[in-house]
């Protein structure tokens, strides 16, 4: 599995240049105008991970298999949007088809480029758009709890639920918090994700700032950090504009850039590190002759829900898990040597897969 994260933002803050350098295409209309992105850019980017180079080169593989997120670049959210100003319906519709938000704000000066609002001021910005999510989630859960009277006389279980957890969620946004910040119990965590609340979403701040200022950030920068910090969510500072370029060049040209600029990475790379940690998410690899594959769980995933990532079957007729750690893989050379220093285990169906796990599973057809 993968995931879906939807780039939001005010108009002109970097979106689509962002969207650009992850997908390595031109398909996202960068210019200097709101709302030229009508309809949302859907991208699949690999994952970085160097882990799979080295199992690769290790065990002989042929193909090397990334896992793979899936970015949606969703075009500028106004203020009014929960009420259609703008295109704002329809972009709405399009944040709660995805896992979770990167939004971009715009921590750079320039002239040149306008801010809809007139100012730069990314805070301010932020919360014009957690308003308008919020505002969003209120009016749909009103219209949805008035039609789960008739149900709930009924003796509907589901819509009881429903109605609980709505009400919760109400009570939140009401307070001027968003949706995400209700404590939900095990038992309700499926029907909550089920209500597709916008502001239930994890968020993930990108303080998209100037060439000048990738490898330091800003003072604008930095009161996004603050404010993500109070909010208990996380942040990234990049260079929209650098990551497009590094994005169009050959690895080696990239490094040399890279360093020439005092970055000792890609931003793209620390943005979907930052995804899969605000998801909760870890790899596991299959690794052979023919190919080294990355596949991605949620943390805490048994052995045969892992197996049946890679087809149902594997999960249905799962016997057990061939295991062994990436430092042991690597470290001692391989399966082969791994397995006579006694460091591939048998784990069964209680297992919990671990991030970095080399996994070959036994299955019944």
């Amino acid at each position: 599995m993968g995931f879906k994260m939807g780039i939001v933002g005010l108009p002109n803050v970097g979106k689509s240049t962002l969207f650009n350098a992850l997908t390595k295409t031109a398909a996202a209309q960068a210019a200097n105008f709101p709302f030229c992105t009508i309809e949302p850019n859907v991208g699949e980017v690999a994952v970085p991970d160097a882990r799979l180079d080295k199992l690769a080169a290790i065990a002989g593989s042929k193909q090397i298999i990334p896992t793979r997120m899936t970015f949606v670049d969703i075009a500028g959210l106004v203020k009014g949007a929960s009420k259609g100003e703008g295109l704002g319906n329809q972009f709405l519709a399009n944040i709660r088809e995805t896992d979770a938000i990167a939004h971009v704000l715009r921590c750079f000066e320039d002239g040149d480029v306008t801010h809809v609002e007139g100012r730069v001021d990314p805070v301010a910005d932020a919360e014009t758009i957690d308003t308008e999510l919020m505002l969003a989630d209120l009016e749909s859960i009103e219209k949805r709890r008035a039609g789960l009277v008739r149900k709930i006389k009924g003796n509907d279980k589901d819509a009881a639920q429903q109605d609980r957890l709505l009400a919760a969620a109400q009570e939140a946004i009401e307070n001027g918090n968003p949706a995400r910040t209700v404590d939900v119990d095990a038992d309700d965590a499926k029907a909550w994700r089920m209500l597709q609340l916008l502001t239930s979403k994890p968020v993930l701040y990108v303080c998209n700032v100037g060439e000048s200022e990738a490898a330091e950030g800003t003072a604008l920068s930095a009161k996004v950090g603050e404010m993500a910090a109070a909010q208990g969510n996380s942040h990234v500072v990049i260079s929209a504009q650098i990551e497009e370029e590094i994005s169009q060049l050959e690895p080696e040209e990239a490094s040399m850039f890279l360093e020439e600029m005092g970055l000792e990475e890609a931003g793209l790379d620390r943005l979907i590190r930052a995804g899969y940690d605000l998801l909760h998410l870890e790899t596991y690899f299959t690794v052979g002759p023919k190919e080294a594959r990355a596949w991605t769980i949620k943390a805490g995933t048994s052995a045969p829900k892992a197996a049946g990532v890679i087809h149902g079957d594997f999960e249905k007729g799962f016997i057990r898990a061939e295991t062994i750690a990436y430092d042991d893989f690597v470290g001692l050379g391989g399966e082969g040597p791994a397995k006579e220093a006694g460091k591939m285990r048998a784990e069964g169906k209680s297992y919990t897969v671990k991030d970095g796990d080399v996994l070959h599973f036994l299955f019944n057809t």
